[in-house]
C-alpha cells in the first residue's frame, strides 16, 4: 500500500454534497479546514520536499447531519507567480528556485539579489490559524495570508515584520479562554542580538476592519544562545501561569542561508542537528513575563510537537513527541519518499516522552527533585542553577497529537495521534490514555489517515465525550476517500462522510464551530 506524494491534485472550489454513512451527531455542526501541500511540478519543474508543495485547503462544512466538501488552492503570490510562468520561480525552503535560462542578465541579477537577502514565499501550507476574528493559512515565514473559511478564497497578504520583529514565526498557536492568540517567532540579528519573541494578539481584534496583528503585544523575549544559528521550532507550551519553550539543538544558519542561492544549494541544507549539543527548555512566567531562575535541561532532541503542559502540585508538566535526531524532516524529500516505497528503510521513530520541571530548586546536588508519585521523569538538581531533566517514555511510534482543548494547559488524560509505528505514514489513529498507558487504535484497512482532531460535545463534562474526526485518504483513489466521524470516548466509527474525491495528504487544521 503506497501513497504517491509527488501527485499533483484536483482543486474543487464549489460545494459538494457528500454521502454520510452512519449518523453524525445533532450537535456537530461547524466547518472543519485542513492544509497541506498539493501540487509539486509545473512545467519542466518540481519541487524536492514535500513540503514544499503548493498548498491547497479543503472543508467538511457539517450541518444538520449533512456534508459539503471543498477544496481550493491558496492562490497568494508565490501561487499565481509559478503559475504564470509555468514554473518554479518562488524559492521554498527545500528548493531553491533559479530563473529561466532564457531570461536576459537583468533579471538573473535581480533574482540573485532578491535571494541574498531573502523576501520568502507566502506558500503558507502548514496550518490555519486565528488572530482575532481572521482565519489565516500559515507555514513558518514572515507571511501568512488570510482567507475566507466558508469559500476558501484567498485574501490579504499579511506580513509580520509590518507589526513585530519577526523574521520566522512558529505554525502552531496557542488561544486562552478570552479569545487571545499566543504566537512565538524568531528575530535575527537585530541590533547584534538574535531573539525569540512570544506575543499575544487580543481576542476580537480586526473587528474595526484593521489587521488584527495591529493590535500584537510582545509578551517576553528570549535571547537565543548563539547569534547567528537561531534552533527552528514548529510549537511551544503554555499552562495557566507558564509558557514552555524548547531551545533544541537543530539549527538554521544565517550566514549559510544567506548564501544558499550562490552555492546552488536549498535553505533546508543549512539547518543541521548538533547532537554534541543539549536541548534548554525555557520556562516563562506568564504574570512576571520573564523566564523563572532555574535553568532546565535535557539531551539533544529534535521536537514538532507538543501534547500538552500543565501544572501540579509545584511542578510544571510537559509532553511532547520527540525524535532522536532529524532524520524526518529528511525523508520527506520526495525522491527519498519513492524510495522508501515498498522498502524496509531506517526510520527513527517518535516517542511521546513526559517531562517535568519543578517550580523549586530547593534541594541538594545530586537530587531528583520531581516529587510526584505517577511519573518516573526526573529532574536532578546541578551546581551553579542547573536542572537536568529526563523524560519518561509515555509511548512511542505516534505523532500529530491533539488533545480536548479545553484542558489544554490543564492536567489531562487523552491524547488523539496518528500511528507512525512503522513509518511517518499513518494507516492507523489512536486514542492514549496518560493515566493508564492504555491505546485504543482504529484502522482503516486501506488508507492513509491524517492529524486526528478532537471536538468536544457542548457542555461536556468527561474529557473524552465528544467526537473525533481525520480525513481517510484511500490507496485507491479511484474509490475516494472520506471524513471519520469517532466517538471520543470509545473510539468506534459513529458515521463516515464518504465522497469521490482523491484527498491530499494534509497537515494541520481547525475546526470553527457554528456560531448559531
Amino acid at each position: 500500500m503506497q501513497y504517491d506524494y509527488s501527485k499533483n491534485k484536483d482543486e474543487h472550489p464549489e460545494p459538494i454534497k457528500v454521502e454520510v454513512k452512519g449518523l453524525i451527531p445533532e450537535w456537530l455542526q461547524g466547518t472543519l479546514i485542513r492544509n497541506g501541500p498539493g501540487l509539486f511540478s509545473l512545467g519542466e519543474t518540481r519541487y524536492n520536499h514535500w513540503f514544499d508543495g503548493m498548498a491547497l485547503l479543503h472543508s467538511f462544512t457539517i450541518k444538520k447531519g449533512e456534508v459539503t466538501y471543498r477544496s481550493k488552492y491558496l492562490q497568494g503570490d508565490t501561487y499565481n507567480s509559478n503559475m504564470q510562468a509555468n514554473r518554479i520561480v518562488v524559492s521554498e525552503m527545500g528548493t531553491m528556485a533559479y530563473p529561466d535560462p532564457c531570461k536576459n542578465i537583468f533579471s538573473k541579477v535581480i533574482t540573485f539579489l532578491s535571494h541574498t537577502i531573502p523576501d520568502f514565499t507566502d506558500n503558507c501550507a502548514n496550518n490555519i490559524i486565528k488572530y482575532g476574528n481572521d482565519y489565516h493559512a500559515t507555514s513558518e515565514t514572515n507571511y501568512i495570508r488570510k482567507i475566507d473559511p466558508m469559500t476558501l478564497e484567498t485574501q490579504d497578504k499579511v506580513d509580520y515584520l509590518k507589526y513585530l520583529p519577526v523574521n520566522i514565526v512558529a505554525s502552531h498557536t496557542h488561544y486562552d479562554k478570552e479569545g487571545n492568540s499566543y504566537s512565538m517567532g524568531t528575530c535575527i540579528a537585530e541590533k547584534g542580538k538574535t531573539k525569540y519573541t512570544l506575543f499575544k494578539v487580543p481576542g476580537g481584534s480586526g473587528s474595526d476592519g484593521s489587521p488584527p496583528l495591529k493590535s500584537a503585544e510582545v509578551v517576553c523575549t528570549v535571547p537565543c544562545r548563539s547569534l547567528l544559528t537561531p534552533s527552528y521550532y514548529h510549537s511551544f507550551g503554555m499552562t495557566d501561569n507558564y509558557f514552555v519553550f524548547i531551545e533544541q539543538p537543530l539549527k538554521l544558519d544565517v550566514l549559510k542561508m544567506a548564501t544558499a542561492y550562490l552555492r546552488r544549494v536549498s535553505w533546508a541544507s543549512c539547518m543541521k542537528f548538533h547532537p554534541e549539543d543539549s536541548t534548554l527548555i525555557h520556562l516563562i512566567d506568564r504574570k512576571t513575563k520573564k523566564e523563572v531562575g532555574i535553568k532546565f535541561y535535557t539531551g539533544a532532541m529534535a521536537v514538532y510537537h507538543q501534547v500538552n503542559a500543565f501544572e501540579d502540585d509545584g511542578h510544571v508538566v510537559f509532553d511532547v513527541i520527540c525524535y532522536d535526531d532529524n532524520s524526518l524532516y529528511e525523508m520527506f524529500y520526495l525522491d527519498k519518499l519513492k524510495e522508501q516505497m515498498g522498502a524496509n528503510t531506517m526510520y527513527c521513530k517518535p516517542k511521546c516522552k513526559r517531562f517535568v520541571l519543578p517550580l523549586s530548586d530547593m534541594g541538594e546536588t545530586g537530587e531528583d527533585l520531581v516529587k510526584l508519585k505517577y511519573t518516573t521523569a526526573s529532574a536532578v538538581k546541578e551546581k551553579e542553577g542547573k536542572v537536568l531533566c529526563q523524560g519518561e517514555v509515555l509511548c512511542d511510534g505516534v505523532e500529530l497529537p491533539r488533545i480536548n482543548y479545553n484542558f489544554n494547559g490543564k492536567k489531562y488524560r487523552f491524547s488523539y495521534m496518528c500511528c507512525v509505528d512503522i513509518s511517518p505514514v499513518a494507516t492507523k489513529i489512536v486514542k492514549f490514555d496518560a493515566e493508564t498507558k492504555q491505546k485504543i487504535e482504529w484502522s482503516g484497512g486501506d488508507g492513509f489517515a491524517s492529524e486526528p482532531v478532537f471536538i468536544p460535545r457542548p457542555d461536556a463534562v468527561d474529557e473524552d465525550d465528544g467526537v473525533v474526526l481525520t480525513c481517510i485518504i484511500n490507496a485507491k483513489p479511484a474509490q475516494g476517500g472520506f471524513l471519520l466521524v469517532l466517538d471520543g470516548k470509545s473510539f468506534k466509527e459513529v458515521a463516515r462522510a464518504c465522497i469521490d474525491v482523491d484527498f491530499h495528504m494534509d497537515m494541520h487544521g481547525y475546526f470553527i464551530p457554528d456560531s448559531s
